[in-house]
């Protein structure tokens, strides 16, 4: 049982070597200490202590010249390896290469090295990156060679928690300790690790939600623009329509009165139709064109006949009946008739033609 599952696990705990070989010494994980280290001191004293305890490193530069004395627990003990020890290069490796660097690195080892992979300790760390290719530097040191200083070490009373090379004042950043011998995270550092992680995922839904909000602003605000504008193009075309039925009634008024003959014309005109002995008393001209006019005359029955003489009226009639005056002996009459004009304009016609001709 424990077997198949071991087996299962394999991939996965393979992945994960791979995966901490790669960050360790990386940029990456540079950068997140920086970062870490910077998050951590602006927080007060007592949540910082409450979070995480500080870590003191030692660093202690080999070959050792004495026994270690015993350390606090939370002190990181670093072993200095000098540069003559181990094997350095800078190789030159395909972009493709960068998925799986240690696994690549580890089946080439015989390339770029005297040894193969199994008697070597190897850190491979990616340095910069091009279109084509990246920049690597491999640090190896020799299994019996390693194996052998960390004995060494464990006689003295030290059991290191990383192996780095460099001097003190200028380490590689990287850790050739084997797997199987380095420490396991502390609580601690798995419980900092959480609440940086809260932090960011709080963060980042902070700033999605503050970009979220300021796009729904400018989006209400251009909502409001474009209401305010389709507000005024509505007001601006009710006014060129009034505008337009104002100018048309008035066309249509001067149309209308210059088609009607003038007053002096109608007034003439009818003083040649009508018999010396009738006479006019009132005389009205509606906006329909109806001419309505009322007097006296020895034969008022004779005057539809003398009115139809009169170019400018047509179909004439009486309105009421005929009535003697005994003062004047005439007859009382009032007459109706229509006034005939040219056919007027009609009003819609001039900005069906102003249509027109800008359609032109």
């Amino acid at each position: 049982m424990n077997a198949s599952v071991s087996a299962r696990l394999a991939p996965l705990i393979a992945l994960r070597d791979r995966v901490v070989q790669q960050w360790r010494g990386s940029l990456g994980q540079q950068a997140w200490q920086w970062w870490s280290a910077e998050l951590r001191a602006c927080l007060p004293p007592r949540v910082r202590q409450w979070l995480v305890r500080e870590t003191v490193e030692q660093i202690h530069a080999w070959p050792l010249v004495e026994p270690i004395a015993a350390t606090g627990a939370d002190a990181q003990k670093i072993l200095l390896l000098p540069p003559s020890l181990v094997l350095v290069q800078t190789l030159q490796l395909p972009v493709a290469a960068a998925r799986s660097l240690s696994t690549v690195i580890g089946y080439e080892l015989d390339r770029f090295t005297p040894f193969d992979a199994g008697q070597l300790y190897f850190v491979a760390r990616r340095e910069s990156r091009n279109a084509s290719f990246i920049h690597v530097t491999l640090v190896a040191v020799l299994r019996k060679r390693l194996d052998a200083i960390l004995e060494e070490c464990a006689a003295l009373g030290l059991r290191p928690d990383a192996v780095d090379v460099g001097t003190p004042g200028q380490r590689m950043g990287i850790d050739l300790l084997p797997a199987p011998l380095r420490p396991q995270q502390s609580r601690s550092g798995h419980r900092l690790q959480r609440w940086l992680l809260w932090i960011c995922v709080g963060l980042l839904l902070g700033t999605m939600l503050l970009w979220l909000n300021d796009r729904q602003r400018l989006l209400g605000e251009m909502q409001a623009e474009v209401k305010a504008q389709r507000a005024q193009v509505s007001e601006v075309q009710h006014l060129r329509q009034q505008l337009t039925n104002t100018l048309g009634a008035a066309n249509y008024l001067l149309r209308h009165k210059a088609a009607q003959p003038p007053l002096s014309a109608l007034l003439s005109e009818l003083t040649a139709c009508l018999p010396s002995d009738t006479w006019i008393e009132h005389l009205e001209i509606n906006d329909s064109a109806e001419v309505a006019f009322a007097g006296q005359s020895a034969k008022a029955s004779a005057l539809i006949a003398r009115v139809k003489d009169c170019h400018s009226l047509d179909n004439a009639q009486f309105q009421g009946v005929i009535q003697p005056d005994s003062k004047t002996g005439k007859d009382q009459y009032s007459l109706r008739a229509h006034l005939h004009q040219s056919q007027p304009q009609d009003p819609s016609e001039p900005q069906e033609n102003a249509d027109a001709s800008s359609t032109d």
